[in-house]
């Protein structure tokens, strides 16, 4: 049974699933791969140190398929901001079609891409940003609940209600964002309005992600309740996985008189979250996890991993019909 949506038109695709953007993780071989399965695999323009070496990744994924991917810009506060106009233009001029964003003000790069005649997918973690960004003119919503890795924003709603609220207030295709790691949960996303899901650490812990095996089995051996919250206290919630450095930076936080981000600077720095994938040392910095790293136990290919959702679909929404059609004749 194909799962044809507004989004597999919009994008290209078999299937609507989605692999988002992940600092030092959306590297070649994983987007390549993620697309040649059906979905749509997504190159992190900021992993690349500038717009030459992101021109470079986009002909490498290019060779390992040609099926459609996209880019990913996330616009981050920071004291040097990246060029984040050098990464959108060296993305187009490769023959990028397809952007996903994030973060704050993405107004102009959006009306960019848009000028380019791009589709851009934004990701946003409250309907009233959802709502902004869809007079922006972006093509498609990636609705980002609470139990998601990286950044949930601060009100803390779960995905369950803001799909729900998506599906009344919203008049583009939103994927569903956050929680999402088997075929459950993608059904369940179809079910709530969604037309495709965007999945981050179930394709962290697949064979073509380029992190280290040690950081796999990790995540295959964890609970849901292996990921806290850091940055609370400085209003910039992030989900991480819970280990000695991170719960070091809640305890900062949780003292008197709090934290600043001077005092955590260090602890949270970017460079110790690369070695982490590097080196397989689960301890040596923050790392990026969501909730679902309870529902992950194997590492599969994309293609095992996708082609498994897809058949999980179809046999929950055949039990679905059943009993619908039970109920009906009673």
């Amino acid at each position: 049974m194909p799962i044809t949506t507004s989004v597999t038109k919009l994008l290209g695709i078999r299937v609507p699933i989605v692999q988002g953007g992940m600092q030092w993780v959306g590297l070649p071989q994983l987007a390549a791969a993620v697309s040649e399965a059906g979905g749509l695999g997504i190159l992190t323009a900021l992993t690349q140190p500038n717009p030459g070496a992101l021109r470079e990744a986009i002909r490498t994924t290019r060779k390992l398929t040609s099926k459609p991917f996209g880019v990913n810009i996330t616009l981050l506060p920071s004291i040097n901001p990246p060029d984040y106009e050098g990464y959108a233009r060296a993305a187009v001029e490769e023959g990028v079609r397809i952007f996903e964003t994030a973060g704050n003000n993405p107004g102009p790069l959006i009306k960019y891409f848009k000028s380019q005649n791009c589709v851009v997918v934004h990701k946003c973690t409250t309907i009233r940003h959802a709502k902004s960004a869809q007079k922006l003119g972006v093509d498609i919503l990636s609705i980002d609940g609470f139990e998601c890795a990286g950044h949930p924003g601060e009100e803390d709603i779960g995905g369950l209600v803001l799909l729900a609220r998506a599906a009344k207030d919203l008049d583009i295709p939103y994927l569903a964002s956050g929680g999402i790691a088997d075929g459950r949960g993608f059904a369940g996303a179809l079910a709530l309005g969604a037309a495709g899901v965007n999945m981050g650490t179930r394709f962290m812990c697949t064979v073509e992600s380029p992190i280290h095996e040690n950081i796999k089995n990790k995540i295959v051996g964890a609970k849901e309740t292996d990921t806290v919250h850091i940055f609370r206290t400085l209003h910039n919630t992030a989900r991480v996985f819970k280990n000695k450095v991170s719960m070091e930076v809640v305890a900062l936080e949780r003292r008197p008189g709090g934290a600043k981000f001077e005092d955590v600077r260090e602890l949270v720095s970017g460079q110790r979250g690369k070695v982490v994938y590097e080196s397989g040392d689960p301890d040596y910095g923050i790392w990026s996890a969501g909730v679902t790293v309870g529902l992950i136990n194997d590492i599969p290919t994309c293609k095992e991993l996708i082609d498994r959702m897809e058949g999980e679909v179809e046999d929950i929404v055949g039990g679905l019909n059943k009993a619908v059609s039970s109920k009906a004749k009673l």
